[in-house]
């Protein structure tokens, strides 16, 4: 399962380590407490939009770029959820449209590898298909 909360911490805490700062830099500006910004950051509690905000703000980021972030990564990890249980999509045109087969065969997924940030790797038997985030 996917949790929302555990992707928004994580992307909160690589933006304030990006910038260099502290939990306890942090948890100032945004007027949180240091043990609950933790929380937040490891998904253990979930964030209200308010709280959100005043963590977006303290670290200067906009609330648009915070959730597009994770919304990317979201993206990613049901990716690479449905892939571990399922097959890979045909991308072929459907019977009777012109072409005699489709452009790509669906392979059963064998192994799914998540490197965190932007990109998974789907390994099938034969080959691999690399997905890479824009």
């Amino acid at each position: 399962m996917i949790l929302l909360r555990r992707l928004l911490g994580d992307v909160l805490r690589r933006q304030r380590q990006r910038q260099g700062r502290t939990l306890r830099e942090v948890s100032s500006s945004a007027r949180v407490s240091l043990g609950y910004l933790s929380e937040v950051e490891r998904g253990q509690k979930e964030a209200s939009s308010e709280l959100l905000s005043a963590i977006c703000d303290a670290l200067d980021l906009r609330m648009s770029e915070l959730l597009r972030e994770v919304s990317d990564e979201l993206a990613l990890a049901e990716l690479a959820q449905s892939a571990a249980s399922d097959t890979v999509p045909s991308l072929g045109v459907p019977p009777g449209r012109g072409l005699e087969r489709p452009l790509l065969n669906p392979v059963r997924v064998t192994t799914v590898t998540h490197r965190p940030e932007e990109h998974v790797t789907i390994k099938a038997p034969s080959k691999a298909v690399d997905v890479v985030a824009a």
